[in-house]
């Protein structure tokens, strides 16, 4: 009865199913749908969205400054005239307009 000094074929099973899985964990960890990669873009998209949000809440907030200065409570009659002139072309009789 002579024993094999070598390793079996179960030891190189186990050993390349755990390389295996590890390899796998490890690259759905960084390219997963809930990897590192996948936060980077978020996280970025996020940035852009927060920019594009103060754009909007500057854009509204003057939308609000001229609909109350053309409010019935409280007129800018310069802001009336500008509107009158841009919107409508209107233009007071003793005006000359050069194109």
């Amino acid at each position: 009865m002579t024993r094999s000094t070598r390793p079996g074929f179960g030891a190189l099973i186990y050993f390349s199913a755990a390389f295996a899985l590890c390899t796998y964990f490890t690259f759905a960890a960084v390219q997963g749908d809930f990897g590192l990669f996948r936060r980077v873009e978020i996280v970025a998209e996020s940035d852009a969205l927060r920019d594009t949000l103060g754009h909007l809440e500057r854009e509204i907030s003057a939308a609000e400054n001229l609909t109350r200065r053309l409010s019935d409570d409280y007129l800018d009659l310069d802001l009336l005239d500008q509107q009158a002139r841009s919107v409508l072309g209107l233009l007071r009789a003793d005006e000359i307009v050069i194109r």
